[in-house]
């Protein structure tokens, strides 16, 4: 009798955690990234009335015997199971397809997280809500990924430039044959960009190609032109770099020298395909960002270049369900999660959706489901303690 009025009052104490547990899912139905937690009961220890006895010649054996003393808990889980993304269009919220998380510091405190609506802060830093520095991973190494708006991109002299694409053999065409002329920029030592004509042209010995260079930007008559033979090597099928493109010919006196590339150029096919694209750029401000799908921060700047600003980190567990929730959407590394993998994303940490944000996995169905049979189940265990209660009331009532 007292043991079951014991019993009901350990199944209304799990029941009031689970109830706990279940108004915290549904309070955080609409927070990003959040994650459900889950009740799990246990029986306690039981009483033994008598043991179990094994079978004889004359008698066959008989089970053990015992009064269960209620419920413990079991477990408080926290589910880590993903949700669906929902699409916001706002460049710094980040989702995660897949199974990691990112990487944020508080001082030399790091933590993890879910919830991707990230922000800005005056210095150019990525940050969260609550001004936790969001991480790139670089070389092993985690740092903070900083957006300087006043950066400027230096200007960068046109030094090599790839000769990519096919010629046909020049054989099978007469001499003077040649590509339609096309336009390329360049940029001399002093940051000053300049367009030269390009052309590709089979040699008057019919036996080989030449790449024809000329400024037709030139104020002299006839346009200064220079043109460098291709030599091709039949028994290791591929060209040898010209000599190097000396730009004072062409009348660009702060124009320097340009080596080239040809590793990619090939000599197969019926038809030109060769193109030349040198490298250098003028000077440039930037003028946005965004966030590509494995996590590259890329800066576009005016002069039409993009730069790498940082890859943002994420972090994979071996137990995820062993992670401490640390509040404000923040989890932390125990002995029991499993130390931090973290990468860049992809190779099994998920990829990134910008501009979406991950929504809470709670199941509003499921939890009032969970709800009606937590209330039954400490609506029963009431019953036990006020029958139990009714049985005493008989006991003490016998002495009247």
């Amino acid at each position: 009798m007292l043991r079951s009025m014991y019993s009901g009052i350990s199944g209304m104490k799990n029941f009031q955690t689970k109830l706990d547990v279940i108004g915290n899912n549904i309070a955080n139905v609409n927070t990003f990234g959040f994650k459900k937690g889950r009740v799990t009961f246990k029986d306690t220890m039981n009483q033994m009335v008598s043991g179990a006895s094994a079978a004889t010649e004359t008698r066959g054996g008989t089970n053990p015997m015992q009064v269960g003393l209620g419920s413990s808990l079991a477990s408080i889980d926290t589910i880590h199971t993903g949700s669906s993304l929902q699409t916001t269009g706002r460049a710094l919220d980040l989702g995660i397809d897949g199974d990691g998380y990112f990487v944020v510091k508080d001082g030399n405190q790091t933590f993890y997280t879910r919830a991707g609506n990230f922000y800005v802060d005056d210095n150019g830093t990525l940050v969260t809500a609550d001004g936790l520095k969001v991480q790139a991973y670089k070389n092993g190494v985690l740092e903070d990924i900083t957006v300087n708006v006043n950066a400027t991109l230096p200007a960068l002299a046109t030094d090599e430039m790839k000769l990519e694409g096919s010629l046909p053999d020049p054989a099978t065409l007469s001499p003077g044959a040649g590509s339609e002329v096309q336009q390329m920029k360049i940029v001399d030592s002093k940051g000053v960009e300049h367009t030269l004509d390009y052309q590709y042209v089979v040699d008057a010995a019919g036996t080989g190609w030449e790449i024809k260079f000329t400024n037709q930007n030139s104020t002299t008559d006839p346009k200064p032109s220079t043109t460098l033979p291709l030599a091709y090597d039949s028994t290791t099928k591929k060209y040898t770099a010209p000599a190097d493109l000396d730009l004072t010919t062409l009348e660009l006196t702060d124009g320097g020298t340009v080596k080239f590339n040809v590793d990619k150029l090939k000599q197969e096919g019926d038809s030109i395909t060769a193109q030349a694209n040198p490298n250098g750029n003028l000077s440039g401000k930037l003028e946005s960002f965004n966030i590509g799908p494995t996590g590259e921060v890329n800066g576009v700047y005016s002069n039409g270049q993009i730069r790498g600003l940082g890859t943002i980190a994420l972090a994979k567990f071996s137990n995820t369900s062993g992670l401490l929730k640390a509040g404000g959407n923040l989890f932390q590394e125990t002995i029991n999660s499993g130390t931090a993998n973290i990468n860049v994303p992809g190779s099994g940490r998920g990829g990134i959706a910008a501009g979406a944000l991950e929504m809470s996995n709670v199941d509003l169905s499921e939890e009032f489901t969970e709800m009606i049979t937590a209330q039954r189940g400490f609506q029963a265990n009431t019953r036990i303690i006020t029958t139990s209660d009714e049985i005493l009331q008989e006991l003490v009532n016998l002495k009247r």
